[in-house]
């Protein structure tokens, strides 16, 4: 019996690029079209493409951004629903499809700390991109082979590090520049690394349910973070700038369900934070300083 053959949508991306680099390509068959190969917007592309190519597990990771710093915010519902549903709608074709979710589905007006799977039911998102993940799993909950893993803040090397907390204050701390923080908030941070054993246990297993947080047992404050960041690149002393006081909502979700079914092995934060330390340090002639002077 040969290897899976898995279609990656979103290959270019951030988790798609690590996931190039990871061992999920030496173990598998991994399809990963550039968006001229494969639309997954498109109808008649997807249609042509799963014509041509046999697929036993698709890896949804494609998206229109909608973050602050995206180029265009147009079409951000309908994009994204369109390629899930352009998808969906060939799952008895494939064993599964395991979409690359979000915390982003239980709503980002009404966070709790360690939020439960089935708590995305008690709030409609307000936001495009949490409504989105709400309709979309709307199908997913009565779907019997798609699974929803929803990450919430997944860090790692190609990750855009204007914006990226945890990347933009290591890039910060290269080019001397304060760390600054709009306000202080706990987050459940998943190093991407630790992302692709997840993944492959997903595609080699059969889950008991239809969604999952992928996260780990803590949550971190950005204030702790940055600390951590400033010890590894030897700076104890660089600034912190925290704009607003208090603290936010916290972003994080109960990984009970998860733990229950695969052995939960994750990097500390602080090893995690100096190879990608190290990485940046490697980059850091690739690096756009003007990206750090503004904060979005």
């Amino acid at each position: 019996m040969g290897s899976k053959t898995i279609l990656l949508t979103g290959g270019s991306g951030f988790i798609g690029r690590n996931i190039h680099e990871s061992f999920l390509v030496d173990k598998y068959n991994v399809l990963s079209p550039s968006s001229l190969e494969l639309n997954v917007a498109d109808e008649k592309s997807v249609a042509d493409y799963l014509h041509k190519h046999t697929v036993d597990v698709v890896i949804h990771a494609a998206v229109k951004p909608s973050h602050r710093n995206a180029k265009d915010f147009s079409n951000i519902f309908y994009i994204n629903t369109r390629m899930f549903f352009n998808l969906e709608r060939y799952k008895e074709y494939f064993e599964k499809i395991l979409v690359i979710g979000s915390g982003a589905i239980y709503d980002n007006r009404n966070y709790q700390p360690k939020m439960k799977e089935d708590s995305w039911k008690e709030h409609i998102p307000v936001d495009e991109h949490g409504y989105c993940k709400y309709v979309c799993e709307k199908v997913i909950a009565h779907c019997s082979n798609i699974y929803d893993l929803r990450v919430f803040g997944i860090f790692g090397k190609y990750e855009d590090y204007a914006i990226r907390f945890i990347s933009n204050a290591i890039c910060k701390v290269l080019f001397d520049l304060p760390i600054s923080i709009k306000q202080n908030r706990k987050f459940d941070y998943l190093y991407v690394n630790d992302f692709m054993p997840i993944l492959d246990w997903f595609v080699q297993n059969e889950p008991k349910y239809q969604a999952y947080n992928i996260t780990p047992d803590s949550s971190i404050s950005l204030y702790d973070l940055a600390v951590i960041v400033r010890e590894v690149a030897g700076k104890p002393l660089h600034p912190i700038v925290i704009s607003q006081e208090g603290m936010g909502l916290e972003y994080s979700g109960d990984n009970t369900r998860l733990k229950s079914e695969f052995d939960l092995n994750l990097t500390p934060l602080a090893l995690a934070i100096r190879d990608l330390y190290i990485w940046y340090s490697g980059n850091k002639g690739q690096l756009d300083k003007n990206l750090l002077l503004i904060d979005k």
